[in-house]
C-alpha cells in the first residue's frame, strides 16, 4: 500500500536496494559517537585524576629499568626462526661436533660458542715476505701465550692461556690454521738456508703429505700464471703457486663449557682485541680487522648508545616546531603548551611501556629505535586532529561541551586508526612471523601503540580541558595571563600590544561576527526564544554552510537527514567554513595558506593535469625500484659503522671473496660406497668445485696401488680402516666418517660421512651462495645418497625472503579484510575502496623508492614498510571520510573543506615528524642509515597522496557529490538567516529559517 501512495513511491524505490547496510551504519555511528561525546564529558569532568594518573604510572612503572636486558641471541633474532638450514645444522653438530674434529677446523664451516678472528693485510707487499710473515708469526705466539685473569682480583684467580682454552687434537696440541703451519715450514727453510717450499693455492700440501685447504686463509692471491692471476685446478689436487698474498685470516677456537669457562672465554676474547689494537699500533704497516663471537652483539646494540644524543635532538626539534604549530597572532586562542605536551604524552605513553616489558623480562634490542617514531606519528596526528576540531568548536560553550564535541569529532576517526595500527603490528607479532626481530618489534609496538592511544584519551586531553579553561578566562596561551580589554590595552606599548592581541567574544559577536560554522552537536540555549520562519528557495543544493550562507556567530547547525559516516575513520556530518574569515590575522598561518592559497591551487583546472603527470612519474620511478629490489641477508648491514664487524667483513669482501665459504656435503646415512655408480654420482656431484675429498683420495690411494676401486663391502672398509687412514697424509680423514659396528667378526659400514667443497666465486658471493643452496637441495631430492649441505651463511640465507616479507603480506591482507569487511557494515564502501588503493600506493611508492636509494629488504626496512601501512592511514584516512561524508554541493569545494579540516593536521604533523628525523641521520649505523631513509619516504609519499594525488583525483573520480532524485520539495534549499535577542546575562544566537 505504502508503494503506491503519491509522494513515496520514488523514496522507497530508491531506497529498496541498501536499506539495511546503510540503516546498520547510521546506527553504528550514532551509538559510536554518542559514546565518545559521554567519554568526552566524563574526562573534561575529572581533568585532575586524567592527568596525573598517566604521570604517577609512568613513575611507577619507570623504576623498573634496574631490569633492563639486552638481548644476547643476535644471531638468533636475524635469522629466520624456522628454517630447514636450522635443522640441518642441528644434525651436522650431531654427527660431527666440533670437539670431535681432532686435525683441522675450517673457519667458515664451524662456528664453536667463543672464537676469535684477525684479519691481517699489508700496507705495501705480500703477507708471505720475509718481514711480514716474521712479524705475523710473531704476532700469533703473542696470541698462543696470552694469558687472562678470572676473577680479576681476589684469592681464588687465576692465570688462563689459549693453550688452556683451545680445541685439542688427538695429540693433546691446540689446533690450528693449516696457513700457520705453511708459514713455520717457510721460515724453517729460510733460517736453514733450504729452498722454500712452493705454496699452492687453494689447496696446498703440508710437509706431512697432507692437502689442506687454505682458500679462506689466505687472500689477494696472486699467482706465478703468465697472467699474474691465480687460476685454481677444477680436481683441487693441486694448484697455482702463490707469488703474493695482501691478506691472512687467522681463527682461534675456544672450548667454553659451563659457566666458568664462559667467563674465562669472554675475557679471553676483550684481551684478544686488546692486543691486537695494541700490536697495531706498534706495527703500522700491518692492518687488523679482529673478529669474536661478541662482536655482532655489541656492534648490533652499539646503534642505540650511538641514538642516545640524537634521539634527545629530534625530541627538542620536534618540540620546538609542535609550539610552533599550535601558535597562532590570537594569544588566547594560541595553544603553544599543547605542543609539548602532545610530545610529552608520547613520552608517558613510551616509558610505561618500556616498564611494563621491564616487569615481563622482555629484552631489548636496536631495532626498538623505531619504535619512538611510529607513536610520534599516530600521537602528533592525533593531537592535531583534536586542536583543530577544537577550534571549530563554538567558543560561547562550556568546556566540558567543547571537549565532548571534539571527543565526537576526532575519537572515531582516531580510534579507526589505532585499530588499523594494531592490526598491522599485532599480525606482524603472532606466531605467523618466521622473523624474531620482527616479532619482537612489533609486538612491543603495539604495546606503545595502545598506551599511546589510551593517554592521548585521558592525558592529552585533560591538558586540553585545562588550556580550554584558560581560553574561557581570556588567559595568554604561554604565560597564563590574563589579557586586558583593548580599551586598558591601547595605553601599552606596541610590543606590549603585538604580544597581548586577541579578539573579545562581544567584539566578535558585534563587530566583526565570524562566518565559521560550529562542527559540534547542535545546541541552542535558551530555546524557548527561538523564532522560526519557513520560507523556500528553489535552489537544488541543500547544504547551506558549503555556500556560505550562515551568517551565525559561533552556532550549530542539524542536517534534518543525516548522512552515513565512515568508519574506522569517520568524520560527522559538519558543515564547511564559509568564505574567507574576516580576521585572517587571527586563522592559523598554515591553516590560512591552505585556504587562501593551496586549496584553490590544486583543485585548479590546469594544475589537475600536472598532478596526474607527476603521479604518473611516481608510478613509474616506484615500479622501477620494486623490479630492483634485493634481499638484504647479511646481518653486518644491521651494525653500527666504523665498528670491528663492518671493518672485518669490507676486509673480507675484499680479499676473500674468490671462493665461496666451506660447504660441508654430509651424507645422512650408510651408502654403498664400494659400489661404482655410487662413486661416479658422487665424483660427479663435487665435480666443478675445490673439494677436500676422503672418498676421491681413497680411490686415488687404490688406484695408485693397482686395486679395484670396485670391491666387496668387506674388503672396501678393511683396506679404509687399517691401511688407508693409517697413512699419515690421510690420518687427518678419520675426522670425516663414522663408522657403526655390524656385529661380532664383521668390517663395520660406513653409517656417515662428510666432503668439503668449495665454489669459485664472483662479487655478488651471497646471490650465487643462495644459488648453489637451492640447485644442490633439488639434487638430493632426487640423489640415491641420502645428503645434505650446510654451511652457518645457510641459516641467514634459507627462506630469508620469504620470512622477512611475510610480515608485511600478511600485514597487508590482514587491512584489506578488514577495510572490505567494514565496508558492509561499517564504513563507506567508497571510502575503504580508496583507502586500501592508498594504501597500496604508498606502500608501492615507499618499497619502490628505497631500493632506488639503496635500501635492501632487511628486517629493518620491513618493520618500517609495516608501520607505514598505519601512518598512511593516519594521514590520508581523514581527508578520505571528510570528503565522502559531505553531501551536494560540488566536488572541489568539498576537497578544499576536506584539506582546511583534515590536511593541515597532516601537514603539521609532516612538519614536526621530519624535523625529529633529521638528527638520526647523523648517526653513525646502518641500522639507523636505514631507519631514516624508510620513515623519510613514508612520511613524504603520505603526504604526497593527502596534500596533492587525492584531492585532484577525487575531484573527477567517485563517490559523486549529485543528490540524484528527491521527492518533491526535499532538493529545496533552505537559507538561514540570524537574529540576535539579549537577555539578563548573554547574547543568545537564534536561527530563524526562511
Amino acid at each position: 500500500m505504502l508503494g503506491s501512495a503519491p509522494g513515496f513511491s520514488g523514496r522507497w524505490e530508491r531506497l529498496e536496494p541498501r536499506p539495511r547496510a546503510r540503516m546498520l551504519r547510521q546506527v553504528l555511528h550514532a551509538g559510536l559517537r554518542t559514546s565518545f561525546h559521554a567519554l568526552g564529558r566524563f574526562v573534561a569532568s575529572h581533568p585532575v585524576f586524567f592527568a596525573s594518573t598517566p604521570v604517577l604510572l609512568s613513575i611507577l612503572l619507570g623504576a623498573s629499568f634496574s631490569r633492563y636486558r639486552v638481548e644476547e641471541d643476535v644471531e638468533g633474532m636475524l635469522a629466520p626462526k624456522h628454517s630447514l638450514a636450522k635443522i640441518e645444522g642441528n644434525l651436522v653438530d650431531s654427527l660431527f661436533p666440533v670437539n670431535r674434529s681432532k686435525h683441522a677446523l675450517y673457519s667458515d664451516l664451524q662456528t664453536p660458542g667463543r672464537y676469535g678472528r684477525v684479519i691481517v693485510t699489508t700496507r705495501k707487499g705480500s703477507v708471505l715476505d720475509p718481514v711480514h710473515l716474521d712479524t705475523i708469526l710473531k704476532l700469533h705466539k703473542r696470541i698462543y701465550q696470552m694469558q687472562v685473569t678470572v676473577p680479576a682480583t681476589g684469592v681464588n684467580s687465576y692465570n688462563y692461556s689459549f693453550s688452556y682454552l683451545c680445541l685439542p687434537d688427538d695429540k693433546n696440541v691446540c689446533i690450528i690454521d693449516d696457513i700457520i703451519r705453511a708459514m713455520e715450514e717457510i721460515q724453517s727453510a729460510r733460517t736453514s738456508n733450504r729452498s722454500v717450499p712452493i705454496l699452492r693455492y687453494p689447496i696446498t700440501q703440508l710437509a706431512d703429505g697432507r692437502q689442506a685447504y687454505i682458500g679462506h686463509q689466505l687472500g689477494g692471491v696472486q699467482g706465478w700464471g703468465p697472467s699474474g692471476a691465480v687460476r685454481g685446478q677444477g680436481t683441487g689436487a693441486r694448484g697455482e703457486g702463490v707469488r703474493s698474498a695482501r691478506a691472512l685470516q687467522l681463527t682461534y677456537y675456544l672450548q667454553a663449557h659451563g659457566s666458568l669457562m664462559e667467563r674465562v672465554a669472554s675475557q679471553w676474547e676483550k684481551a684478544f682485541c686488546a692486543e691486537l689494537q695494541h700490536f697495531a699500533a706498534l706495527h703500522p704497516k700491518l692492518g687488523l680487522y679482529p673478529s669474536t663471537s661478541s662482536s655482532l652483539r655489541t656492534d648490533f646494540q652499539f646503534s642505540s648508545v650511538l641514538a642516545h644524543r640524537p634521539l634527545l635532538a629530534s625530541l627538542g626539534a620536534c618540540g620546538v616546531l609542535a609550539v610552533l604549530c599550535c601558535s597562532m597572532r590570537d594569544c588566547v586562542r594560541s595553544k603553544p603548551w599543547l605542543g609539548l605536551l602532545a610530545l610529552l604524552s608520547v613520552t608517558l605513553s613510551g616509558l610505561t611501556a618500556a616498564g611494563i616489558l621491564n616487569l615481563t623480562g622482555a629484552t631489548y634490542n636496536s631495532t626498538y629505535l623505531g619504535i619512538p617514531f611510529v607513536m610520534l606519528g599516530h600521537g602528533l596526528f592525533g593531537s592535531f586532529e583534536m586542536l583543530s576540531s577544537w577550534r571549530r568548536t563554538r567558543e560561547d560553550q562550556h568546556v566540558k561541551e567543547r571537549v565532548a564535541s571534539v571527543f565526537e569529532d576526532v575519537m572515531l576517526r582516531f580510534s579507526g586508526s589505532t585499530m588499523l595500527h594494531l592490526m598491522t603490528l599485532g599480525l606482524a607479532a603472532s606466531p605467523l612471523t618466521n622473523m624474531e626481530a620482527v616479532r619482537l618489534f612489533c609486538r612491543t609496538a603495539t604495546l606503545s601503540v595502545t598506551i599511546s592511544y589510551v593517554y592521548m584519551l585521558s592525558f592529552y586531553s585533560s591538558c586540553l580541558v585545562f588550556t580550554g579553561y584558560l581560553e574561557t578566562g581570556y588567559r595568554h596561551g604561554c604565560f597564563c595571563r590574563r589579557v586586558p580589554k583593548p580599551d586598558r590595552l591601547d595605553s601599552k606599548p606596541a610590543w606590549y600590544r603585538c604580544l597581548m592581541y586577541t579578539r573579545y567574544q562581544d567584539e566578535a559577536q558585534t563587530t566583526n561576527p565570524p562566518h565559521e560554522v560550529d562542527h559540534s552537536p547542535a545546541q541552542t540555549p535558551n530555546s524557548n526564544l527561538t523564532l522560526t520562519h519557513a520560507h523556500t528557495h528553489p535552489h537544488t543544493a541543500n547544504n547551506t554552510a558549503a555556500h556560505g550562507h550562515v551568517h551565525v556567530a559561533n552556532s550549530t547547525h542539524t542536517h534534518p537527514h543525516p548522512l552515513p559516516h565512515p568508519l574506522p575513520l569517520p568524520l560527522p556530518l559538519t558543515h564547511s567554513t564559509a568564505n574567507t574569515e574576516p580576521n585572517p590575522q587571527d586563522s592559523h598561518l598554515l591553516l590560512g595558506c591552505v585556504r587562501r592559497c593551496y586549496g584553490d591551487w590544486i583543485t585548479n583546472t590546469y594544475v589537475k593535469p600536472f598532478v596526474v603527470l607527476l603521479y604518473l612519474v611516481y608510478i613509474s620511478f616506484g615500479l622501477m625500484g620494486f623490479l630492483q629490489v634485493t634481499q638484504g641477508s647479511d646481518p653486518s648491514a644491521l651494525v653500527a659503522m666504523d665498528t670491528a664487524t663492518v671493518l672485518y667483513t669490507r676486509a673480507q669482501q675484499r680479499y676473500f671473496s674468490s671462493y665461496s665459504p666451506v660447504i660441508g656435503f654430509y651424507i645422512y646415512e650408510s651408502a654403498p660406497y664400494w659400489n661404482a655408480s655410487v662413486q661416479r654420482d658422487l665424483l660427479e656431484y663435487a665435480k666443478g668445485f675445490q673439494r677436500i675429498s676422503w672418498l676421491e683420495a681413497y680411490l686415488n690411494y687404490l688406484s695408485d696401488r693397482n686395486q679395484s676401486t670396485s670391491q666387496p663391502r668387506e674388503n672396501f672398509t678393511h683396506t679404509l680402516r687399517h691401511s688407508f687412514l693409517r697413512e699419515p697424509q690421510f690420518a687427518h680423514f678419520a675426522d670425516d666418517i663414522i663408522f657403526a659396528e655390524r656385529g661380532q667378526g664383521e668390517e663395520p659400514d660406513v653409517a656417515a660421512s662428510r666432503i668439503f667443497l668449495v665454489a669459485k666465486t664472483t662479487e655478488n658471493k651471497r646471490e650465487e651462495m643462495s644459488v648453489l643452496l637451492d640447485t644442490l637441495r633439488r639434487l638430493s631430492l632426487t640423489s640415491r645418497v641420502r645428503f645434505l649441505i650446510f654451511n652457518p651463511s645457510f641459516v641467514y640465507l634459507d627462506r630469508y625472503a620469504a620470512a622477512v616479507s611475510s610480515p608485511l603480506r600478511h600485514s597487508l591482507l590482514a587491512v584489506l579484510f578488514l577495510l572490505g569487511l567494514s565496508s558492509l557494515a561499517v564504513m563507506e564502501p567508497l571510502v575503504s575502496v580508496w583507502l586500501g588503493l592508498t594504501l597500496l600506493s604508498v606502500q608501492f611508492g615507499v618499497l619502490g623508492f628505497m631500493t632506488l636509494w639503496g635500501v635492501e629488504l632487511d628486517c629493518m626496512s620491513v618493520l618500517c614498510l609495516i608501520s607505514a601501512l598505519g601512518h598512511s592511514a593516519d594521514s590520508s584516512g581523514p581527508l578520505l571520510c571528510g570528503f565522502a561524508s559531505g553531501q551536494g554541493d560540488s566536488r572541489t569545494r568539498w576537497v578544499r573543506v576536506a584539506l582546511e579540516r583534515h590536511g593541515v593536521p597532516s601537514l603539521q604533523t609532516l612538519i614536526c615528524y621530519s624535523a625529529a628525523l633529521v638528527p638520526v641521520s647523523s648517526v653513525r649505523s646502518n641500522l639507523t642509515r636505514t631507519l631514516f631513509r624508510c620513515l623519510t619516504l613514508t612520511a613524504g609519499c603520505s603526504v604526497l597522496h593527502t596534500l596533492a594525488f587525492l584531492p585532484t583525483l577525487l575531484t573527477f573520480l567517485p563517490p559523486s557529490k549529485s543528490q540524484g532524485q528527491r521527492p518533491e520539495g526535499e532538493g529545496q534549499r533552505q537559507e538561514v538567516e540570524c537574529v540576535e535577542m539579549n537577555d539578563s546575562t548573554r547574547v543568545v544566537d537564534q536561527i530563524t529559517t526562511v
